[in-house]
């Protein structure tokens, strides 16, 4: 039996348009990093970016359960001594750039190194309802109903 690599020639990407509201962050970011690195697929090679290219709308309704809204933290330095700063998920869910939670999110659960920074690339998160990306037709998935978990009500 012969171990099966993916050619760059036999790699198909498709497009995922994936609504994130009311969905739980965590599950999400689980099921968009499983795609961008490809492993849904059959063929999947792990030296190889063979993930789908995936779409992220309404980001900025993403839910977490618990208490994380008010207790995740994220920290930052900014080079300079006592420069560490912090910032709690509900205040960026409320910021400028709420998405940037969600992508966080997926960075965080791939590998490190630069077929991951790569991967990171086919991932397109959007605040709101609208994206540029109709001529792709990306298809839709459902994450609502894969799983009764994965939504919250509040």
């Amino acid at each position: 039996m012969k171990t099966y690599t993916a050619k760059p020639a036999d790699i198909d990407k498709k497009w995922i348009l994936i609504d994130a509201e009311g969905v739980v962050l965590g599950r999400l970011a689980s099921i968009i990093a499983m795609r961008l690195r490809g492993k849904h697929k059959a063929t999947f090679t792990p030296h190889m970016d063979m993930g789908d290219n995936v779409i992220v709308i309404n980001a900025d309704k993403v839910q977490l359960t618990g208490n994380k809204r008010a207790d995740k933290t994220y920290y930052w330095h900014t080079g300079h001594p006592g420069g560490i700063k912090q910032r709690t998920a509900g205040q960026l869910l409320e910021g400028k750039f709420p998405e940037r939670v969600v992508e966080k999110a997926v960075q965080r659960m791939l590998p490190g190194g630069p077929l991951s920074r790569r991967q990171m690339k086919n991932l397109r998160v959007y605040a709101g309802a609208t994206h540029p990306h109709e001529a792709q037709n990306p298809e839709v998935l459902d994450v609502r109903s894969m799983n009764p978990k994965n939504t919250r009500s509040a």
